[in-house]
């Protein structure tokens, strides 16, 4: 009788050492992983990761089989449910979340069994407030809190928010149960000391803080992303005051100022995504806003130094992928799996950031620093560690935009050799495979699968056409800037012959060549075309009045004014021939006209920069010109 009544002792003793020796192996299995990656080791594979969470798991499965092959007794619930809290644990941090979530629910209900009171489980708000309604007076109430934790946890990184918003009140409750009683801490104490007493794998108050401040980040994303800027706002200033780790606070700055920048206060936004930056500096998502921020507030040098910065900080390896370190077997980015926050943290490629780096730095008169960034850009683009660049960076240009990009910053800093390998590279890679001849149809009367077929095709014979042209006119450029006019017009003429190979097609008419008034209805190609002619023509007229060849820069003028009104050069240039010819009261209109254009349009502005007017070759003074429309006097 008396071996009968201490059977089922010894056997509680026997599994409370078997879980706890369990637990300090998993706990000092994940430590080791952990200082491992702040020590600076490699980083671990989710796989190798997963690796020990798999075998632990199984085995706190294997204890929880034992403990549950006899009747359910009150002296055994405390253990059952410690032992299933761990195996709960390592299930959801394998992401095994039904799994996870059936072994606590099915434990609790035997747990209910000794109360009498068994809920229905088919509503889990009702489910749960029937619980804790339950064990509100019994012994296992602590241990049913902490699997009201779990669950909340596998109803995060499920994104089912609503079901957390009804519990609202009972979660509340329990964060300030758990972080706010001194009688945890002293359990917590006593876990430690007493060898009789279950061990769990991760501290359920630590586990409820980490809940608490991911809850608020994921609702104030989701608040934000249903444009309720205002009450994702108020709720995040509350939650800045939770504890959390610095990367979780910076988020919650981070949101802060997305919100107001939504409101329209932008100066109050870059405040906020300051202090996420002070709070982690590796808050890459904070330094893109920022720059976003100036580029709208026109801040040109404030939107450089955040591009070089976040470019700068995007090469480290730590941040390839933004990582939340955490001394917990849940981490934040298991839990931060929703797609609002997602879209709102997202950041371009350091390949991306460093194009609009080198971008903004030639447009806004940081050539020579600009043309570093280009020439970064391309060594990186053919380096052999950059494999899946275009896979992870769908924003670059393709890689001959890129290198008449580079071609034009070269020409600009005054090495026009540079600039003409590079248009050598493009011209390589296309001129074989050029069409003879391109059809363009309106898109108005395009079936939806000829626009189809064309978006395959077509697009990628009239972008190679364009690309070689592009190369064609920048090498006539590098000519005019050598004063080399013989080469000059011979290059700009093989940019021309390119270009009248594409021809608009409307039904029922005939295939024609392109002219201005078509260029709004096409859309970029024809207006990228129209560009590259106005330039070519321009160009070549202009070599041909330092030949003396006066006629047929006239000609080509005029045929740039046409082609392309916007073209500076070719307007001052046209007013300048006429006025050698003799033909002076047309060549103050000429330069009248060109002024008057210039100050009512820019539509030059958003083409590529390889096909802005050259700063370089043959330049005339406005001022001298209109000195001589003075003396020229009224007509």
């Amino acid at each position: 009788m008396s071996d009968k009544m201490y059977q089922p002792t010894n056997l509680l003793n026997k599994w409370v050492q078997e879980n706890n020796e369990l637990v300090n192996k998993c706990k000092f299995a994940f430590a080791s992983s952990f200082q491992q990656q702040e020590g600076g080791g490699d980083t671990l594979s989710r796989d190798q990761n997963q690796t020990p969470l798999r075998s632990y798991s199984s085995e706190f499965h294997k204890l929880l089989r034992k403990i549950q092959g006899v009747p359910p007794l009150v002296n055994h619930t405390h253990l059952e449910l410690s032992v299933v809290y761990n195996a709960c644990v390592c299930s959801t941090a394998q992401s095994q979340f039904t799994e996870a979530e059936l072994l606590l629910i099915q434990a609790i209900q035997r747990a209910l069994q000794m109360t009498g009171d068994e809920p229905v489980a088919s509503n889990r708000t009702v489910f749960w407030r029937t619980v804790l309604k339950s064990v509100g007076n019994t012994t296992f109430n602590t241990c049913v809190r902490y699997l009201l934790c779990l669950q909340w946890a596998i109803w995060l990184a499920t994104c089912q928010l609503t079901i957390i918003q009804e519990l609202k009140e009972e979660l509340s409750s329990l964060f300030e149960t758990l972080c706010g009683g001194v009688g945890d801490d002293k359990k917590n104490e006593a876990r430690g000391k007493s060898s009789d007493i279950p061990l769990l794998v991760t501290d359920p108050r630590g586990l409820v803080e980490l809940l608490q401040i991911c809850t608020s980040i994921i609702q104030g994303a989701e608040r934000l992303s249903e444009g309720q800027s205002s009450e994702a706002l108020s709720a995040l200033q509350t939650a800045s005051s939770l504890p959390a780790p610095r990367a979780l606070l910076a988020y919650v700055h981070f949101l802060s100022g997305s919100c107001l920048a939504h409101m329209s206060r932008p100066q109050m936004a870059l405040q906020c995504y300051r202090k996420a930056l002070v709070t982690d500096a590796c808050c890459v998502s904070a330094l893109y806003q920022s720059m976003l921020i100036y580029r709208q507030l026109g801040n040109t040098q404030a939107e450089i130094q955040a591009l070089r910065l976040l470019q700068s900080t995007l090469m480290l390896p730590s941040v390839t992928v933004p990582a939340l370190a955490t001394t917990h077997l849940l981490s934040p980015s298991l839990l931060l799996c929703s797609q609002s926050l997602s879209s709102l943290l997202s950041v371009p490629s350091a390949l991306s950031v460093l194009h609009s780096l080198a971008l903004k730095c030639v447009l806004h008169g940081r050539v020579s620093e600009g043309v570093e960034h280009y020439l970064d850009l391309l060594a990186a683009l053919h380096s052999e560690d950059q494999h899946g660049v275009h896979a992870e960076a769908p924003a670059l240009p393709r890689l001959p935009e890129l290198y008449l990009e580079a071609g034009a910053a070269l020409l600009m800093a005054r090495r026009p050799a540079d600039c003409m390998a590079l248009c050598n590279e493009v011209i390589s890679t296309t001129l074989e495979l050029l069409p003879e001849k391109v059809v363009l149809e309106d898109p108005e009367e395009t079936s939806e699968a000829e626009t189809r077929d064309m978006s395959v095709d077509g697009e990628d014979r009239v972008g190679m056409l364009l690309w070689t042209g592009a190369a064609y006119l920048l090498q006539g450029h590098c000519h005019t800037h050598l004063k080399d006019w013989k080469q000059a017009v011979t290059h700009y003429t093989r940019c021309i012959n390119l270009l009248v190979r594409v021809r608009f097609k409307k039904k029922g008419f005939q295939p024609q060549i392109t002219s201005g008034d078509m260029v709004v209805k096409q859309g970029t190609h024809l207006c990228i075309l129209q560009r590259l002619k106005g330039l070519s023509l321009a160009g070549r007229g202009i070599s041909f009045t330092q030949t003396d060849q006066l006629k047929e820069a006239l000609r080509d003028l005029l045929l740039s004014l046409q082609a392309s009104p916007e073209c500076v050069g070719a307007g001052l240039w046209c007013g300048e021939v006429l006025w050698r010819l003799g033909r002076r009261q047309e060549a103050a209109a000429c330069w009248e006209k060109t002024w008057s254009f210039t100050t009512q349009h820019h539509s030059a502005e958003g083409l590529p920069v390889y096909l802005q007017e050259p700063q370089s070759g043959p330049l005339l003074d406005s001022t001298e010109l209109r000195h001589r429309i003075q003396e020229l006097g009224p007509n």
